[in-house]
């Protein structure tokens, strides 16, 4: 019997896995009540919100995969909001700033994540909006027990919160006390915004007008108008130590929509694999794809020094990539199909050799040289954290003292319907709470920069590369995967690890997932203060003494992680015949799979 952590769930009717528990289960019923899988998908995300609001909130942004049933491939759903029109280079530098700082107002992009699952539901859902809000609804106004993170999170912010952000001491704080792990934990006036929210579309009868009602709502009605109020006088500190205002609006809020994408895709021993756009980190996924395709797995120990070896050296270049060539296409140039050509990677693979590079390794693009040069300069600079106070980074925040995180779900119903979601910012560390809402807005701005003519330079109107990263692929056999992890700039490393375990291990979803994990932070981090740590390398000590030491061996810069603490990845997949399979991290005792 080969063991593993939890069962890989199996059934017909529907499954559901997510970062918490309690999302899973909402997911289950909303299946069970009749709901397909773009209304279970809503359903979870708007619960995870207030179960794991270290995490994510309403006020965030987030990309997500859907493929209806019988469609050939997925389409992208892009909830990434804009930077506001006042955001320009010269805003932010004349505020002192050489980057923009990890928390605070300055940080917040258009808020994307409400309308990505309203844009969703119109089209795809089928159950009234009031049946998705309600487990929500029924958590933030009767309690959730509180994780243990988020208690310590809040605990760990109180005395910031009660002098810097009287709002979210107030929401976090009820009463002037941190909550305790496990205790009942409720956010009333999240609650009341979305009870209003309700109370203001349910006169419109038809459901996919009452939808379009609620995106008005959100973005020109009361909770815009809120947002805008608040922010009009409003200025805090923030992660950079100074108190500044912010520059969004309620005109920025009331322009802007989410939108349908083709995904990009490549193949790989003959699966498909597909990723959001150039505007996110997920093409690093498919590019290091296209250089492994020339190594041979067959021989290799997937938890062996070679295998670890190999997959780190190839995202080291490949994030090279993402830090030099990768922005929002919708205003930039880029170099996407040389980027995912099997030409380029052809060129780029005999750059792995047999020891750790500590180089930052871009490729050469005719015309594009100088985005290189830039990447190769940024990253060999070393910057100043300045005031830790409420800074949020939404990485593990187990592997560093920086606070934050995403979540993660995944759902497949019985008629074959996907969806792979992978919500983030608004964290409660990211922003303070706008009065009478209890949200906190976004901090995705981080993820621009400060100097022009970059692909990531900061511009109105133009999305931040993020790294929010659902996944989807298909197996030669015609089996359906839909799956995804928090984690920051580790999202797409993990990934691949598991992507490449099932190809070559040919083993259960819950198996690849159990297998011990490893990431590099060789590459500049996408979160304030922007460091790279060149030849970097976590583990999990499950690898083994002789991996760890081979490794160390090939000069990689190790830092063994406790037992069971890298990654969160879940994971469903439907067959062609109808079979449905789903799997949790056992990772930080939270994530959970439910089906039948």
């Amino acid at each position: 019997m080969t063991f593993t952590t939890r069962p890989e769930i199996v059934g017909t009717y529907g499954v559901a896995t997510s970062t918490h528990w309690i999302a899973s289960a909402v997911g289950m019923r909303i299946l069970e009540r009749g709901g397909n899988a773009f209304d279970a998908a809503a359903a979870m995300g708007f619960t995870l919100h207030v179960v794991e609001p270290h995490l994510n909130g309403p006020l965030g942004d987030m990309p997500l995969l859907m493929k209806p049933a019988g469609d050939a491939a997925p389409t992208v759903v892009c909830g990434q909001g804009t930077a506001p029109a006042n955001a320009t280079i010269e805003h932010y530098r004349d505020q002192g700033l050489d980057r923009i700082p990890g928390s605070g107002l300055l940080a917040t992009v258009i808020p994307g994540t409400f309308d990505a699952w309203m844009l969703m539901l119109r089209d795809h859902g089928s159950l009234p909006l009031r049946e998705i809000l309600e487990p929500a609804i029924h958590y933030a106004a009767k309690g959730h027990p509180v994780l243990p993170r988020v208690a310590d999170t809040i605990a760990e912010l109180s005395e910031f919160f009660e002098t810097e952000w009287p709002t979210s001491f107030d929401t976090w704080l009820p009463g002037g006390a941190a909550p305790k792990a496990g205790a009942l934990f409720c956010n009333p006036q999240l609650a009341d915004t979305w009870t209003r929210l309700l109370q203001e579309v349910e006169c419109v009868p038809d459901r996919g007008e009452q939808i379009q009602a609620a995106r008005h709502v959100f973005y020109q009605g009361f909770i815009a108008e809120q947002i805008d109020a608040y922010l009009q006088s409003a200025c805090v500190m923030d992660a950079a130590g100074q108190l500044r205002k912010g520059v969004l609006t309620g005109q920025d809020m009331a322009t802007w929509q989410a939108s349908y994408e083709a995904p990009l895709s490549t193949q790989y021993q003959g699966w498909t694999v597909w990723k959001a756009g150039m505007w996110t980190q997920g093409p690093t996924l498919l590019q290091s794809l296209n250089l492994l395709s020339g190594f041979d797995f067959s021989t290799l120990d997937l938890c062996g020094a070679e295998f670890v070896h190999l997959v780190t050296e190839a995202m080291k270049l490949c994030f090279a990539d993402r830090e030099a060539f990768y922005g929002d296409p919708a205003h930039v140039a880029l170099p996407t199909e040389t980027l995912l050509s099997s030409t380029y990677a052809d060129s780029r693979r005999g750059l792995i050799g047999d020891t750790a590079s500590f180089d930052h390794r871009p490729g050469t693009i005719p015309g594009y040289e100088h985005w290189a040069e830039a990447a190769i300069a940024r990253a060999s600079h070393t910057y100043e954290s300045g005031s830790a106070h409420g800074a949020g980074e939404p990485t593990m925040a187990h592997l560093s003292q920086k606070k934050g995180d995403t979540v993660h779900l995944d759902v497949i119903d019985r008629w074959g319907n996907m969806v792979s979601a992978t919500p983030s910012g608004g964290w409660l560390q990211s922003s303070p709470v706008v009065p009478g809402l209890g949200m906190p807005l976004n901090s995705r701005a981080q993820m621009f920069w400060l100097d022009p003519g970059l692909p990531t330079s900061l511009a109105p109107g133009r999305r931040p590369r993020t790294t929010l990263s659902p996944s989807f692929a298909r197996s030669p056999d015609g089996t359906d995967i839909a799956f995804g992890t928090p984690g920051g700039d580790q999202q797409d490393q993990w990934q691949l690890i598991y992507l490449l375990r099932l190809v070559h291990g040919q083993t259960n979803l819950q198996k690849a997932i159990d297998a011990p994990l490893f990431h590099t932070g060789h590459f500049q981090e996408s979160f304030y203060p922007r460091n790279a740590r060149p030849g970097h390398l976590m583990v999990e000590p499950a690898l083994g003494k002789d991996t760890l030491a081979a490794l160390q061996r090939k000069g990689h810069q190790l830092e063994i992680a406790a037992p069971w603490t890298v990654g969160r990845l879940t994971a469903a997949s439907r067959s062609a015949d109808g079979l449905l399979r789903a799997a949790a991290t056992p990772r930080l005792m939270q994530a959970y799979a439910v089906g039948r």
